[in-house]
């Protein structure tokens, strides 16, 4: 089976019931992430969780076979989350495919990778297998998405309100449901007694806007700012943002590069592109000129680079969580150098 990201929650439930293979894929992470979580839930017997990532099924490609025709120590149901990057889990998916013995669910949240890899083509045509590709959301979707959370939360939110929220979040989907809830916690609210939200209740939870948020320094590092970078990571440090959320709006920041430049091909004008995006309201106009000047750096191989690096940055949080905003200062601080030594240095940005 393969879904699309329109038609993936009309496919989702008879895919929980029929598949066993899941392949999510495309430039939006938190929407595969989110994708992989819906199916998690509509599980017959989802059982005990087991975690592994691509990098380890690459060096071991017969682990995820083992992994998923094996019995939990009670003998429950299990099934297996895999975290990878591009095609590294093919020779895995191909083994496991192979074997005889009824194999327990397996969903492969696949960033950086497409509906074209080998590993998609590899279970697209099969009935017992589902691959979907999601696309990031653009700012008017995105604020939709964040109302239609408040209503499910019984959190009235205004249009301003509910973009507001897009905006801080950086288009994630995962940090608006974090942000709709606290405020539904904060107003005391539920489907069956709904509050409406203000500026003051969203101010009170401690959403962040892009101002004083994430993206100040997400702006630094890709546009290669590094003078500026010391004073931003000590910002980070005293604000106390979260490392992980942190990355996930560089990565969310990463894909959008990445649906850009495929819009703008080898020669075409950033600017125009740009300008042509945000007059069509895809792109926020307070983020033109940051766009503007890191699509002239992050182009090609570059890019693929950038988002190979963020993957793995990403990887290493997670694996390594007491060191996380070390790890994180130091990778940004990498990226930002890559940014800033292409020929002529950084824009000016006055």
């Amino acid at each position: 089976m393969k879904a699309s990201q329109k038609d993936f929650k009309g496919l989702a439930s008879r895919a929980a019931r029929d598949a066993r293979v899941f392949f999510f894929c495309g430039p939006d992470d938190a929407g595969a992430q989110d994708a992989a979580e819906t199916i998690a839930g509509l599980l017959p017997e989802a059982g005990e969780r087991v975690e592994l990532n691509g990098a380890d099924l690459r060096k071991d490609p017969v682990r995820l076979g083992d992994e998923a025709r094996s019995t939990s120590l009670f003998g429950d149901a299990r099934h297996i989350w895999v975290r990878a990057s591009g095609d590294e889990v093919h020779d895995a998916v191909e083994n496991l495919l192979a074997g005889e013995a009824e194999a327990c669910p397996v969903l492969i949240v696949a960033t950086a990778a497409t509906d074209k890899a080998r590993t998609a083509k590899l279970l697209a045509n099969r009935p017992d297998a589902l691959v979907a590709m999601f696309y990031p959301p653009d700012l008017r979707s995105m604020t939709e998405t964040v109302r239609g959370m408040g209503d499910a939360a019984g959190v009235r939110l205004s249009g301003d309100l509910a973009e507001r929220i897009a905006r801080a979040v950086a288009l994630d989907s995962r940090l608006a449901q974090s942000e709709v809830t606290k405020l539904a916690l904060y107003l005391d609210a539920s489907k069956e007694a709904p509050k409406t939200a203000d500026s003051a209740a969203l101010e009170a939870i401690g959403a962040r806007t892009d101002d004083d948020g994430f993206m100040s320094l997400v702006n630094v590092v890709l546009s290669g700012e590094a003078a500026k970078l010391a004073a931003e990571l000590r910002r980070m440090r005293e604000l106390g943002l979260n490392p992980v959320g942190l990355l996930l709006a560089f990565e969310r920041r990463a894909a959008q590069l990445v649906q850009l430049a495929g819009k703008l091909g080898p020669r075409g004008n950033p600017v125009e592109l740009v300008d042509a995006e945000a007059a069509a309201r895809r792109v926020f106009w307070k983020d033109k000129r940051d766009l503007i000047t890191q699509l002239k750096v992050w182009r090609g191989r570059k890019l693929t680079r950038l988002v190979d690096r963020l993957v793995d940055l990403h990887r290493q949080l997670l694996t390594n969580s007491q060191n996380a905003e070390l790890l994180l200062a130091q990778g940004l601080a990498d990226i930002a150098r890559a940014a800033a030594s292409r020929p002529g240095g950084p824009a000016r940005r006055d």
